[in-house]
């Protein structure tokens, strides 16, 4: 998590979804990073603990803004992640399994330690009906999302790639798709309403 306490907006680490590009690039500019096993700071976690306390110390309350990647691709991320060799043999490691197992066992409701990798609805939301992040964009409008930074930053911003998953094949058979879907409804529906919104969800704030 970034925050630019001068630009009154904050950037939460959604995981999987480039956040190590966006730190690498933009860093130099916060003036609070949260690094390592803090980085990502859910939104509802931001909103209700992390930015009262900013206005309360700085008195100013950034917006936040983060990412939220097509729920299928997001996974076939962690699972690329997870094949890397430094893993083989532990537990959190995909290698010897197809990505139809792989997402088999995220449905599951005790799910081994190598699927435990969270949800993008629980991150971005209250759990419910809420979003909780301000802004929303859709991880394949990255145009929108560097226009946005750009000019909230008041500078021009520019992504590299950075941890880059290894090339493995991934496909997914459609009953274990239909699984997905059923499983992880709210995911889906809220990756829909960024793109029917053009890529940029915004939050208003009561």
């Amino acid at each position: 998590m970034l925050v630019f306490l001068r630009h009154k907006i904050t950037f939460l680490a959604t995981p999987k979804t480039g956040t190590t590009a966006v730190e690498l690039a933009l860093k130099s500019r916060a003036e609070i990073i949260f690094a390592k096993n803090r980085k990502h700071v859910t939104a509802a976690r931001y909103a209700n603990q992390i930015a009262p306390f900013l206005e309360q110390t700085f008195n100013v309350r950034p917006e936040s803004v983060a990412v939220m990647r097509e729920p299928v691709d997001q996974i076939r991320s962690w699972y690329k992640y997870r094949s890397q060799k430094r893993l083989d043999g532990s537990e959190l490691s995909t290698q010897g399994i197809s990505f139809d197992q792989f997402v088999s066992e995220v449905c599951a409701d005790n799910p081994p330690e190598r699927a435990q990798i969270g949800r993008q609805f629980s991150f971005l939301t209250d759990g419910k009906d809420r979003v909780m992040a301000d802004h929303l964009f859709a991880y394949e409008d990255q145009d929108g999302f560097v226009a946005f930074l750009s000019k909230r930053l008041k500078h021009p911003v520019e992504l590299g790639e950075k941890n880059v998953s290894p090339h493995v094949d991934a496909l997914l058979s459609g009953p274990v798709l239909d699984r997905l879907r059923t499983v992880r409804a709210a995911d889906f529906a809220l990756y829909d309403a960024i793109r029917s919104g053009g890529g940029h969800l915004q939050t208003p704030r009561t």
